[in-house]
């Protein structure tokens, strides 16, 4: 099989790929995600944790997501790039920033999640279904 996805950080220290489809893609506006990227969300996708290889020394900082669910977050300690998250809610899987991917044309998100906690700065997109908190399961 073909690398599908791959990316890394901002100094190259760190790199990662997988050959599968993400499972997820969506953009967080939720408070954790503006702070930890700086931005007005973060656009995230996720895939099985085993099937993603990541190359490198990964810094790990946890923090209680709006879940109340503790998060980790991955960051390059060279370079300060936030790149991936585990998030205790999602066990077993790993999401990646979009803008870490080395096309982020790739990145097709869904929907957009807490969007109770997006800027009035902040445009959504209209064309995803917006969650004023997470995703609702399908039942």
């Amino acid at each position: 099989m073909s690398v599908k996805y791959s990316g890394g950080c901002l100094c190259g220290a760190i790199r990662y790929h997988t050959e599968v489809e993400p499972k997820f893609s969506f953009n967080c506006h939720c408070r954790d995600c503006q702070k930890s990227s700086g931005g007005a969300y973060a656009p995230i996708a996720f895939f099985p944790q085993s099937q993603l290889s990541i190359q490198g020394d990964v810094k790990y900082y946890q923090s209680l997501g709006a879940s109340g669910k503790n998060i980790q977050r991955g960051f390059c300690a060279n370079c300060g790039s936030n790149l991936f998250a585990l998030p205790e809610l999602a066990a077993g899987m790993i999401s990646i920033r979009a803008g870490t991917l080395d096309n982020p044309e790739m990145f097709h998100p869904k929907f957009e999640i807490f969007t109770r906690h997006a800027n009035q700065w902040d445009i959504l997109n209209q064309n995803l279904q917006h969650f004023e908190y997470a995703a609702e399961k399908k039942k």
